[in-house]
């Protein structure tokens, strides 16, 4: 069911990934509540294209309400991630919401540009430094809200210390998985941390959504015609699936909410595992050391 938020005029969201899936469904919707959007994507002709479409489905508004803004912004390379939050610091004077949407998806065994495992490096730690390095802007804009999309799949996840990194096994179902979890931690450590600022953090699940994010998931050529049909017929379409993004980021409902998983814009409980406050904290301490906030 659509979100129905309020007006999002004179806000400004940043949304990783809006090009296409999830992050370009919150960006049309959020776009259509008035809200000034930046697109931080990978491939910026695809984004642009992306926006220009985005932009004729919701109209362009005579009073001057509502933008897109297209940036550079690749989360598997740190330099990009500082680049683009350099040029977010120098021109934005607020910033109201941050959704951490991009993702990469059970991908072949892979290292970012730093040399990190693709899926974690990309999901956690890109989003991670992201998060860190706009942090001042989001606490001088209170009240502001930092949205982080996770997974389902967190649940097949663990936080193995010894290999963070996936040098001794990979196993890139369970890796996305425990990038996952490594994101619903980050929420958990990041909204203590944040008490009192008037910055609330919140993650969440979309659901099974019909997106590109599977495209290195090997179907079999005989089975590809079943499983489009059940896709169809059971998958959320992308909008349906941003529903929960949208209303972390715009309802007055979730006001001073933080801490929090949701689903189907409704709080969830969360396993045991995703509630360990110990391995959040240290998960946190390993992370300002592999992007480089701390030697």
């Amino acid at each position: 069911r659509p979100v129905r938020g309020g007006s999002m005029r004179g806000k400004t969201v940043i949304i990783t990934g809006a090009n296409s899936g999830l992050g370009r469904a919150a960006a049309a919707e959020l776009l259509r509540m008035r809200a000034r959007v930046i697109m931080g994507c990978r491939d910026r002709a695809r984004a642009e294209r992306a926006a220009r479409e985005i932009r004729a489905e919701v109209g362009e508004r005579a009073d001057g309400a509502g933008e897109l803004v297209v940036r550079e912004l690749d989360l598997a390379s740190l330099r990009s991630v500082r680049a683009f939050c350099h040029r977010v610091l120098q021109e934005e004077s607020r910033l109201d919401v941050l959704i951490n949407n991009a993702g990469v998806f059970q991908c072949p065994y892979m290292k970012t540009e730093d040399g990190f495992e693709m899926q974690f490096g990309v999901n956690h730690l890109g989003h991670f430094l992201l998060t860190n390095l706009l942090l001042g802007l989001l606490k001088n804009s209170a009240p502001s809200r930092i949205v982080v999309v996770s997974s389902k799949l967190y649940k097949y996840g663990e936080i193995n210390f010894e290999d963070l990194n996936s040098e001794i096994s990979y196993n890139k179902s369970f890796c996305y998985s425990r990038s996952k979890l490594a994101n619903i931690l980050f929420a958990r450590e990041l909204a203590r941390r944040l008490e009192g600022t008037g910055v609330t953090v919140n993650s969440l699940h979309p659901g099974i959504v019909r997106t590109n994010l599977g495209r290195h998931v090997n179907i079999p050529l005989l089975a590809k015609p079943l499983f489009n049909l059940v896709s169809w017929a059971f998958f959320k379409t992308p909008l349906e699936g941003a529903q929960t993004s949208i209303y972390l980021a715009s309802s007055p409902d979730v006001e001073g909410v933080s801490g929090k998983y949701f689903g189907d814009c409704k709080e969830e409980e969360l396993l045991p595992k995703a509630m360990d406050d110990l391995v959040a904290r240290k998960l946190w301490d390993i992370s300002e050391v592999m992007v480089g906030l701390l030697k």
